[in-house]
């Protein structure tokens, strides 16, 4: 689906988030939080294509930069915890976000758990 008079640009409707019954367009920048333990993220790259469902630890992220949760409530197969200073990447939407404070949460994308993005090898010097 492409914005009208055959713009190459995505329309926003393809970058949309269902949270808590709501729907919530991920855009670069929008800072995201659990409601489930203490942690917050910023989206870096907004996800290629449609609906799509960013959970940590099994509860959808709610927009904004406070958590509401304390870890107390989180599905102990949904621990592994978001590090501080890191980004996560999902390779198949393109999604990619920075954490801006830790939790035990694991992060997923429509059931999938985000990989920690690694640093890319700097060239030799002869």
């Amino acid at each position: 689906m492409r914005c009208p008079k055959n713009s190459q640009w995505p329309c926003a409707a393809e970058l949309l988030v269902p949270m808590n019954g709501a729907i919530v367009i991920l855009k670069v920048g929008q800072s995201l939080a659990s409601n489930v333990d203490t942690t917050t993220l910023i989206v870096v790259r907004s996800p290629q294509g449609g609906d799509v469902t960013l959970t940590c630890g099994g509860s959808a992220m709610e927009e904004g930069k406070k958590p509401s949760g304390d870890g107390s409530t989180i599905d102990p197969a949904n621990t592994g915890g978001a590090l501080l200073g890191k980004r996560y990447v999902d390779e198949s939407s393109g999604l990619e976000v920075l954490c801006t404070k830790s939790g035990q949460g694991q992060l997923a994308l429509d059931g999938v758990a985000l990989v920690l993005k690694t640093a890319k090898p700097l060239p030799s010097s002869d």
